[in-house]
């Protein structure tokens, strides 16, 4: 098993990976639209997803592979009216993939998060 970070303060403060390959199948941990390395986060939705699906494309590519082999996907959001205004983003970078996805509306850590992405794939 191998564990991938992103540097993150998060991941030091709460004790877990942005990733972890375990055999053929990689974990990435739900992700918010923090720029790790500024640790700022934009104040929209619709940037806050494309800033999760860039720190996923990091962990993905770490691990040895891309979007393209995601297998599942988890959208968990505070507000369900925000899920909509980024479907073109979610479209970009799944909509050749089409893997299983569920959306949820619960509370995420901090209220400046406004969408929180997790992904399962597989090693090509």
């Amino acid at each position: 098993m191998r564990r991938i970070f992103s540097g993150s303060s998060f991941e030091e403060e709460i004790g877990y990976a942005r990733a972890v390959v375990d055999g053929d199948r990689v974990h990435v941990s739900g992700t918010t639209g923090f720029d790790y390395a500024t640790m700022t986060i934009p104040d929209g939705v619709v940037e806050q997803a494309e800033q999760c699906l860039r720190n996923i494309g990091a962990a993905l590519a770490e691990a040895g592979c891309s979007f393209a082999d995601v297998v599942r996907v988890r959208y968990l959001l505070p507000n369900r009216d925000d899920f909509e205004p980024c479907w073109p983003v979610l479209r970009k970078y799944f909509g050749e993939v089409r893997p299983a996805a569920t959306m949820q509306v619960c509370g995420l850590a901090d209220p400046r998060m406004l969408i929180e992405i997790e992904v399962d794939a597989r090693l090509p």
